[in-house]
């Protein structure tokens, strides 16, 4: 009697927790479109001892000081009121601020071709201010001069910078990596043929892939704790896992080779919707039917084409595409076990068998999933 007691007192505890998890969740997540850290991209090409890079950032964020290493959401820094601040602004208003900002990032920014090379800014590119819910996608334009005997260069990507795509443009077997924020490039021959091996871009896509579900996927992270909450039974869950991997990993690959191509607009609020479904069906059904398996596969579908839209931003390298387009799903694919795992550790593994867990744990869970996702399906189509 004693232990059913403690084990009853947890659970009322575990519900109020998931009330106060979920709730911190949806409010931290209300204006995740608007406020989402991009990558940045860098391109570059040399012609006649001279390099020109090419850079494709979030210029407000830069401005406004944030350290986006490791970063998921600007609304999680002290500077989010002055980011936001600095997007209502125009490009007459923006620009000097932009020039003040570069001259000391700059001083941070390494380039080496058998020493240092100096970079200037040769152009600023800052577009109208547009739809305040997506990032604006600036572009810096850096000149410098090579020695005049350099065969091969290294890039070193500054601290707080955040994640950067690496490109050379102009030659054959081009170089294409990613880098964090205090990371440097491998040398890379300028005269090309630095491409990566396929190991080398399959293992450095899994990072890609895996931050894209943690901590950057929320809508994904809620859609798979929605396949979670459905039964304690861990069958029904593998079958719901693997019915939504091979989903989306047929409309990424189509994605990725640019056989797909739909509008975020219409693929983000439909994402929100498969959210809401899964969740409002957990609260009225008790096990897996053969027809949510056929949803789930649909719903996966979707999800693959958001996924798709992240390559579209990092870009594959032509010459290991499928190593690399593998190695991003394996990544996509570690992150949704991890949040399985945890999932299960912390709740399935202590409360699955009790005989109250379904109404004081999966309902209130999957009923504040769904209230989340109602939210975005609202903000993507109507704020």
């Amino acid at each position: 009697m004693r232990v059913s007691l403690i084990a009853g007192r947890c659970l009322t505890w575990l519900q109020f927790l998931f009330a106060l998890v979920f709730c911190t969740v949806a409010i931290a997540a209300a204006g995740a479109r608007a406020h989402e850290v991009t990558p940045a991209v860098a391109d570059f090409s040399v012609k006649e001892g001279k390099i020109t890079l090419d850079l494709r950032l979030n210029v407000e964020a830069f401005v406004a000081g944030i350290n986006l290493d490791g970063l998921s959401d600007t609304n999680q820094t002290e500077q989010s009121a002055d980011y936001d601040e600095l997007r209502t602004l125009d490009a007459r208003e923006l620009e000097p601020m932009v020039r003040l900002f570069t001259e000391e990032w700059l001083s941070t920014f390494s380039l080496q071709a058998g020493g240092p090379v100096e970079l200037n800014v040769s152009t600023i590119t800052i577009p109208d201010v547009g739809d305040a819910n997506l990032p604006r996608a600036s572009f810096l334009e850096l000149t410098g001069e090579l020695p005049a005997d350099a065969r091969s260069l290294r890039i070193a990507w500054p601290v707080g910078s955040g994640g950067v795509v690496l490109r050379q443009n102009g030659v054959e077997a081009p170089y294409t990596g990613y880098l964090q924020g205090g990371e440097t490039s491998p040398p890379i021959a300028l005269g090309g043929g630095s491409a990566q091996t396929p190991v080398e871009a399959f293992l450095e896509y899994i990072p890609v892939g895996f931050t894209h579900i943690l901590p950057m996927g929320l809508d994904h992270i809620l859609f798979v704790l929605g396949l979670f909450f459905l039964s304690p039974r861990v069958r029904p869950l593998l079958l719901q896992v693997s019915v939504f991997t091979v989903a989306h990993t047929i409309t990424l690959a189509l994605g990725a080779l640019g056989m797909v191509n739909v509008n975020p607009g219409i693929v983000e609020p439909l994402i929100a919707l498969s959210i809401v479904f899964v969740a409002v069906e957990n609260i009225f059904v008790r096990r897996l039917h053969s027809w949510r398996t056929f949803v789930i596969f649909g719903f996966g579908l979707l999800h693959g084409l958001g996924f798709a839209s992240v390559l579209g931003e990092f870009g594959l390298p032509p010459s290991q595409f499928l190593p690399a387009l593998i190695g991003f799903n394996v990544g996509v694919e570690l992150g949704q076990l991890t949040v399985i795992a945890a999932a299960y550790l912390g709740v399935r593994l202590w409360f699955g068998r009790h005989p109250k867990y379904r109404g004081r744990v999966a309902i209130p869970a999957s009923v504040t999933i769904a209230m989340i996702g109602s939210y975005w399906f609202v903000e993507r189509v109507f704020l």
